[in-house]
């Protein structure tokens, strides 16, 4: 067992008292260090890096050496899962990810297999573990999945899209077929996620990057509903800690009330969700994690420190808040200018947490 030398962040998410508002960074280990860009041509395309265990857990510890983080989070990709059901996942460069056999009938669905963590994921599990380790217990290790919905638009539409048209098509004339393929991936994102605990992480997150482009009702039926399947299959009880579980739907603050009954010990808010709305919205069900704009980290650092003054104290006094971007950082983005959000965080989130 390690004992964590910063819990900061796994106390926030627990809403426990906690001495200022600790700061991690989606995307944090990414295109904008030059050292990332360096060890990726020594890989020689992205999906190579995702599946050598020692090249993600450099990566993963990158951004740790330059800013002054509260958590590390897993290098990996959200595809990982359909990639082990078969699908074959590659990316072209200019274009995303893309999937060598998308589903695209039902006895495609039928045939989707439900992967082994340790077998078809070992990559993913083993990096983990090296991770944990070479952390050190300086700072807690966020592992993460893509949620069940988000997953199914890309293995449907083979690839990113901006109507889902395939998707939906397959929601409003066969239902049926598309709850079977969400149950089976609600299980494999939850066995997914347990392997990871396992293995070492001491925060989990859904990325449901793609609810937003739901109506309400269907949100309710087959993107919430299947964040909550997964929710109820955790081990989030350990001998270290209670394990933490964040959900983030971009585009989802419209629906935050019945997003803070999901089970989840905090919600991630995108940078369009007003946070001192949100957080009288929720009350105390759930802890918030949000939400500055990326584009803000363009601006001049003086301009970086205001916007993040304004977010602090838009949440106010108390605990219950981890300091994050509303979405993962852009590839050209300054260093720079990160570490004048971090730092602003660590000097002007005290005064917010004194009894």
């Amino acid at each position: 067992m390690t004992t964590l030398k910063n819990d900061t962040f796994i106390r926030a998410l627990l809403k426990q008292p906690v001495e200022y508002t600790p700061i991690w960074m989606m995307r944090q280990a990414g295109r904008y260090l030059p050292e990332y860009r360096e060890v990726r041509e020594q890989a020689g395309s992205f999906l190579n890096l995702c599946t050598n265990p020692e090249l993600a857990c450099e990566v993963t510890l990158q951004p740790l050496r330059r800013f002054d983080f509260d958590a590390a989070i897993l290098f990996s990709d959200i595809l990982t899962i359909p990639d082990a059901m078969g699908l074959g996942l590659y990316f072209t460069e200019g274009e995303g990810p893309k999937f060598k056999n998308p589903v695209r009938t039902v006895a495609d669905i039928n045939n989707l297999p439900i992967p082994d963590p340790e077998t078809e994921l070992r990559y993913v599990v083993d990096a983990v573990r090296l991770i944990k380790k070479e952390l050190r217990g300086s700072v807690p290790l966020i592992g993460f999945s893509g949620s069940p919905w988000t997953l199914a638009t890309y293995m449907i539409e083979g690839g990113s899209s901006k109507s889902f048209q395939k998707a939906k098509s397959l929601m409003y004339e066969q239902p049926k077929y598309l709850h079977i393929m969400l149950d089976k991936l609600a299980l494999s994102v939850a066995a997914y996620l347990n392997a990871q605990i396992a293995a070492g992480a001491q925060a989990v997150m859904l990325f449901d990057t793609w609810g937003g482009m739901l109506t309400s009702e269907d949100y309710a039926e087959f993107s919430l509903y299947y964040a909550k399947q997964v929710r109820s299959l955790l081990n989030t009880e350990t001998g270290e800690h209670k394990i933490p579980t964040i959900l983030f739907t971009k585009g989802g603050g419209q629906w935050l009330e019945s997003m803070a009954d999901a089970g989840y010990d905090a919600l991630g808010l995108d940078w369009q969700t007003d946070i001192q709305l949100a957080r009288a919205r929720v009350g105390d069900k759930v802890a918030l994690q949000g939400n500055m704009d990326p584009i803000t980290l363009y601006a001049q650092p003086d301009y970086i420190v205001d916007k993040v003054k304004t977010i602090l104290e838009k949440y106010g006094q108390g605990f219950g808040h981890v300091f994050n971007l509303g979405h993962g950082i852009l590839p050209d983005i300054n260093p720079d200018h990160v570490k004048a959000m971090v730092d602003a965080v660590h000097q002007y989130s005290p005064m917010y947490h004194k009894s």
